[in-house]
């Protein structure tokens, strides 16, 4: 993919990018929101430009591309890129905006690389740019092409049918299209955006999976009240919860994710945490319905009984499967919980059937200690699938 010049160049140049990379990002962001104010205000997330996370992820991302480039070179990252895209497509992110987002981003590499950024170093980080950004846009184009949509017009009006508290901290949120015509097609696992109009004006923007299976003709998902521990509590779902009543109406996107069960036979993990249990109800109700018959193992971890949302409906959904098994654990002993499943997800001593394949969601820490126990009880790798909410900072750590 990445021509022989430049991948001696990118090569030789690797260390010093990626030990730079971190400053490389915040000046970037600097430079894009100060030319263009209206990309914070409207398609960013302000939450993660001010903590950093999404500097972060987008250095890791860049790094693990051009990484890739060198060490396999007749191979793409593609499973990296699909995450990245379907993302953009929940937000509308079209061809021409990576035009934008080169300029910024080279200015910024120019500035604190200074002479080290040479006519061939130059070229060869440019060439690494546009085989990523070019392999994002077709990607994304199909993902567009799938819903029947223009690039980027994947917006449409949903009406609040009702909406129910299901713990102090989360809410359900039932909608239809305003227009009476019928909800996109979805695959289980899948998130849509939302944008809200706050009172600044900003049109602010949050990803949420969809916690429903396909079929029916309203839509749910569930939004926990993001509570800052130190920084301002999160705008959007702040915004969701004081606001958004029966009758109100959102602008949602089309739903995209690549957290989507492919082998519909194999015997299943679904592993979740908190709010991350959310795509395993969707995904559980489609397998209930569909009459799924190879052994299911449901996992999820929480605070306590009462801040498990939609505890029982993950319980009723596992208990209609063939072969299903939840197994909930609390960190706060609570009655009739037993001691064995007071603390954090062990699976020590969980069966996991040969040619598992698992899903996982919720907290960075919780997939990562999640996943090791897997690979250790022989459930391959490339049988492992995660979700993050927010930007992808396993990658940018790995």
């Amino acid at each position: 993919m990445l021509s022989e010049t430049s991948t001696a160049t990118v090569r030789a140049t690797l260390p010093a990018v990626g030990a730079a990379i971190g400053d490389i990002a915040d000046l970037f962001y600097q430079k894009l929101f100060d030319a263009h104010p209206e990309l914070l205000r409207d398609l960013f997330n302000r939450g993660n430009q001010a903590s950093g996370t999404q500097h972060h992820a987008l250095a890791g991302s860049i790094a693990a591309f051009a990484t890739h480039l060198v060490e396999h070179p007749d191979t793409r990252p593609d499973v990296m890129l699909s995450r990245i895209a379907n993302k953009h497509a929940s937000l509308g992110v079209t061809a021409p905006q990576y035009e934008v987002v080169h300029t910024h981003l080279f200015a910024a590499i120019a500035e604190v690389l200074g002479d080290a950024v040479t006519p061939e170093v130059a070229a060869a980080w440019d060439e690494v740019y546009w085989l990523m950004a070019n392999a994002l846009i077709s990607i994304e184009n199909r993902l567009y092409a799938q819903h029947g949509v223009e690039a980027g017009d994947v917006w449409r009006e949903w009406t609040v049918d009702s909406r129910t508290e299901e713990t102090d901290d989360v809410a359900t949120f039932r909608i239809a299209p305003s227009d009476g015509a019928p909800a996109p097609d979805f695959r289980p696992g899948q998130y849509v955006s939302v944008q809200v109009q706050l009172s600044d004006g900003a049109r602010q923007i949050r990803q949420y999976s969809l916690s429903c299976a396909p079929g029916s003709t309203l839509r749910s998902f569930s939004v926990k009240r993001v509570r800052g521990e130190g920084t301002p509590d999160g705008e959007v779902s702040r915004h969701l919860h004081a606001h958004v009543r029966e009758g109100d109406r959102l602008r949602v996107s089309a739903p995209y994710g690549d957290l989507v069960i492919e082998d519909k036979d194999a015997p299943l993990l679904l592993a979740s945490a908190g709010i991350g249990c959310t795509p395993m109800l969707s995904m559980l109700e489609h397998l209930a319905a569909d009459g799924h018959s190879s052994p299911v193992t449901v996992v999820h971890g929480d605070r306590s009984p009462a801040d498990h949302a939609l505890r029982s409906d993950h319980a009723l959904l596992t208990g209609k499967l063939h072969d299903g098994a939840a197994h909930f654990w609390y960190e706060t002993p609570a009655p009739g919980i037993p001691a064995q499943r007071t603390g954090t997800v062990d699976l020590t001593d969980l069966r996991i059937a040969p040619g598992t394949h698992a899903y996982l969601c919720g907290p960075l820490p919780f997939m990562r200690a999640v996943r090791s126990q897997l690979l250790t009880k022989g459930v391959a790798a490339a049988d492992i699938h995660y979700e993050v909410f927010g930007p992808d900072l396993w990658l940018a750590q790995a």
